[in-house]
């Protein structure tokens, strides 16, 4: 019995041996709790969608205009001259197109005078110039029956400017200021000459929509009036 006692007594101390040794788990620094499931839940203010500057940004649609633009550019210096030549084989297909075979310059600057052609009612004219000119800018608009503004640059720093359609929107009809000379062609069309003080003018149905208008600076009158009456008609 005493032995029994001993014993007991000596298991009792073990256990209180080992109990004074052993401390609290270690953690393990997870922060998420375990759910029923035994998945982890994340902690309150954790999102998987994307910050707002990582989202794809929107773009506006372009928006329409009519108002196109011939191709700038040195494109007209193999262009044909007044009696044909180089790039006339260029030429575009579309109908109305009846002339713009001849509109000096690169195919794209044909299919500008062929683009406004097929939607205005009056003849709209190009410039069928020597080598050595070629398209510095031109636009059209479709509004009030349309308008054509187009120039061409040549050698010397001589220039010429066509403005074809609703473009003068003056009382006095855009009469250029400076000398009248007479009449003469202005492709098909007749028009005045006027001589300014930088060049020449000539006008064609003053006051009327539609108008003509071909002014030029660097051009001797012999010249102006040679290249006026060398403009061709394209489409009706």
């Amino acid at each position: 019995m005493a032995v029994l006692r001993l014993r007991l007594a000596l298991v009792a101390s073990l256990v209180a041996i080992l109990a004074a040794c052993g401390g609290s788990a270690p953690s393990s620094g997870v922060t998420a709790s375990q759910g029923a499931s035994g998945a982890a839940t994340a902690a309150p203010g954790a999102t998987d969608e994307p910050a707002a500057s990582d989202a794809p940004g929107t773009s506006e649609a372009p928006t329409a205009t009519d108002e196109p633009t011939a191709t700038d550019g040195p494109a007209a210096t193999d262009g044909p001259s007044p009696s044909g030549g180089p790039g006339a084989s260029e030429s575009p297909s579309v109908e109305p197109g009846a002339g713009a075979e001849a509109c000096s310059g690169s195919t794209s600057n044909r299919e500008f005078f062929v683009g406004i052609a097929k939607v205005v009612e009056w003849p709209v004219l190009c410039g069928v110039l020597p080598k050595g000119w070629f398209v510095s800018q031109g636009s059209y608009r479709l509004a009030n029956g349309g308008k054509l503004l187009i120039s061409y640059k040549g050698p010397g720093g001589a220039s010429i400017a066509l403005s074809e359609g609703a473009w003068c929107t003056s009382a006095d009809g855009c009469v250029p200021a400076g000398t009248e000379l007479g009449a003469t062609a202005l492709g098909p069309l007749t028009g005045t000459l006027y001589q300014a003080a930088d060049g020449f003018a000539i006008l064609a149905a003053a006051g009327e929509n539609p108008s003509w208008l071909m002014t030029t600076h660097g051009l001797d009158q012999a010249t102006a009036t040679s290249l006026a009456a060398a403009l061709a008609r394209v489409g009706r």
